[in-house]
């Protein structure tokens, strides 16, 4: 049940009825029409801005149809009080037992409550994390896999068909060097004293890589040519190094569903498939570009090469493919991949990147706009920098990775679940402040302990109840009995959780879950503490009636709870210390 989809469709109909008689003109676009909170509550229970988003491609005043639109709502049974405001702002104040419907929706739907039909079953590749495997995972990527796995299942739970993808950026220079820094650990093995040139890899991570080597193949390779073992090595080392990154996003919680490598990209004759689908929409030219403002990009040249004309699809220049020495850029193999996400049937792509990969953007999108003629969308996503603090500084952790504080370290200090909900604290583009001491604090201030203890308090009330408070003794209560203010608030939040779900899940922004819960939890807590002054609102009466109500609604509150800790993917506590 969606109370505010509810009464969205009976302001629909109702201006549909309107433009049948001749009120309003019968070829409007009513897409933008929106039932929501309004933002102060005193105004109302709902509010819609039909009258304001219609008036001009009306061509009427927007008063004019406000009056008449809240003239018609208010004859319906759903609606107490349909009021305009200002210009012509439409509030709905709903009749008495309309929030009290939500309760025993939820009973019956227990935590798939909100789950949603929205998403078609669209198939969705969500791609995240896609570390360079040259180390373990930092904390940086923590951020990306965090946002990256709830928006997964955000997406999920509003009925798209979602997979889970992890990029292997192995087929590049970077993998080389990772073979050459795990043969110097592997040398080390040895008894042999080594030095790390510039641009290797010196974290102790790769200690326990070297041993293996030598655990496998003895000395075969001790001062052997490079040409010798680089290859055996580099692989080697790459398995190693994936091993290490899924035992990382295990620790986090993070399971994917494909994992995708750069290197079967080449030799394999997509990245050509892929270009030659660009040109044989006349996408790809050969020409020299103009050298960029700044610093030079590393795939520029001031020769001829090979060109995609990005800038016919929203690109600010054209880019280069192919080196002038047959060599592919950087970006032909990203085109490749892409192609083949489109190939593979997805109806829409997102893609998480850092924060560093800004000017990356307006590239793919070209690309997978070019390659889809438009029929897929690409949303890139991009997580910015988390600054770590502990006593009020920054914080610096070990230095085992050699130049990064790894995501372990931060899931060791903290846990699973407060690094999963404090990632998700802020809106992934902007920066996040991780503070150790404010994630394990016992207050209000520490959003996920304030959301944990909202779970396992309602659970102690239910723990105490002298009459039985399973889900089917409350199947049917009473619900005419919440009746003040307060209670009616905590219904209010819970019955926002589907819209909220909704529009979290079409724009992309999982950090709405939590910022949700923590409101929800408030209103939770705030009733709680009026209770200490106010018995009648204390959720244990003597009355058995008023009882089985009030447990109803925290039942329900702590059903929605449980939901939407879920798709951020933290564990609902049953019971705090």
């Amino acid at each position: 049940m969606n109370l505010f989809a509810e009464i969205k469709t009976l302001v629909l109909e109702t201006l549909g009825a309107m433009a049948a008689e001749g009120v309003l003109p019968g070829d409007l676009d009513l897409r933008n029409v929106a039932v929501e909170p309004p933002r102060d509550p005193s105004h109302g229970d709902m509010a819609t801005n039909a009258a304001m988003v219609l008036a001009k491609p009306a061509k009427m005043n927007p008063r004019a149809i406000a009056d008449d639109l809240a003239a018609r709502l208010a004859v319906d049974d759903r609606i107490a009080v349909a009021e305009v405001a200002g210009p012509g702002f439409l509030n709905l104040r709903l009749a008495a037992g309309q929030w009290q419907r939500v309760i025993p929706a939820v009973m019956a739907a227990g935590t798939d409550f909100g789950r949603s039909t929205m998403g078609g079953g669209a198939k969705v590749n969500v791609e995240y994390v896609s570390a360079n495997p040259t180390g373990p995972l930092h904390v940086g990527h923590t951020r990306g896999a965090v946002f990256g796995d709830a928006l997964a299942s955000l997406l999920d739970f509003a009925g798209y068909d979602v997979t889970r993808e992890y990029y292997i950026n192995d087929g590049g220079g970077q993998v080389d060097v990772l073979a050459r820094s795990v043969y110097l650990r592997y040398l080390e093995a040895h008894g042999q004293e080594v030095a790390f040139p510039d641009g290797t890899y010196p974290g102790d991570y790769l200690i326990a890589v070297g041993q293996e080597l030598k655990d496998k193949v003895g000395d075969a390779y001790v001062d052997q040519p490079e040409d010798m073992w680089l290859q055996d090595v580099r692989l080697f080392a790459t398995d190693a190094m994936l091993t290490m990154i899924k035992g990382d996003l295990a620790a986090l919680g993070v399971t994917m569903d494909h994992w995708f490598s750069e290197k079967s990209l080449y030799g394999t004759g997509l990245i050509e498939a892929s270009l030659k689908a660009l040109d044989d929409k006349g996408l790809i030219y050969r020409g020299t570009l103009e050298p960029p403002k700044g610093k030079l990009p590393d795939d520029w040249e001031a020769r001829e090469q090979t060109l995609f004309r990005s800038t016919d699809h929203g690109d600010d220049v054209d880019r280069p493919v192919q080196k002038s020495d047959g060599a592919w850029t950087y970006f032909a193999p990203d085109i490749a991949y892409h192609y083949d996400k489109i190939e593979r049937g997805y109806d829409q792509l997102i893609d998480v990147f850092g924060a560093d990969h800004g000017g990356y953007v307006k590239r793919m999108k070209a690309a997978v706009s070019a390659l889809s003629d438009g029929k897929v969308p690409l949303d890139v996503k991009l997580c910015q920098l988390v600054k770590l603090y502990k006593n009020g500084e920054p914080f610096k952790m070990s230095k085992r990775a050699g130049t990064f504080v790894m995501l372990r370290d931060v899931v060791d200090e903290v846990g699973r679940d407060v690094t999963r909900f404090m990632m998700l604290t802020r809106k992934n583009d902007a920066s996040l402040d991780f503070d150790f001491d404010k994630a394990l604090e016992q207050s209000k201030d520490n959003p996920v302990f304030y959301v944990q203890y909202a779970h396992a308090r309602i659970n102690s009330v239910k723990g105490k109840a002298e009459i039985p408070s399973d889900d089917a003794a409350l199947a049917d209560v009473d619900l005419s009995l919440l009746k003040h203010e307060a209670e009616l608030a905590l219904i209010g939040k819970i019955a926002e959780w589907p819209r909220l779900l909704e529009t979290a899940a079409r724009v992309h922004e999982p950090h709405r879950i939590a910022f949700y819960l923590y409101d929800l939890a408030s209103e939770f807590h705030g009733l709680w503490n009026r209770g200490k002054d106010v018995p009648e609102l204390r959720f244990l009466q003597d009355d058995v009636e008023e009882t089985r109500a009030r447990l109803a609604l925290i039942r329900a509150c702590q059903l929605v709870i449980a939901a939407g800790l879920g798709i951020l993917g933290v564990t609902p506590m049953n019971e705090m210390r």
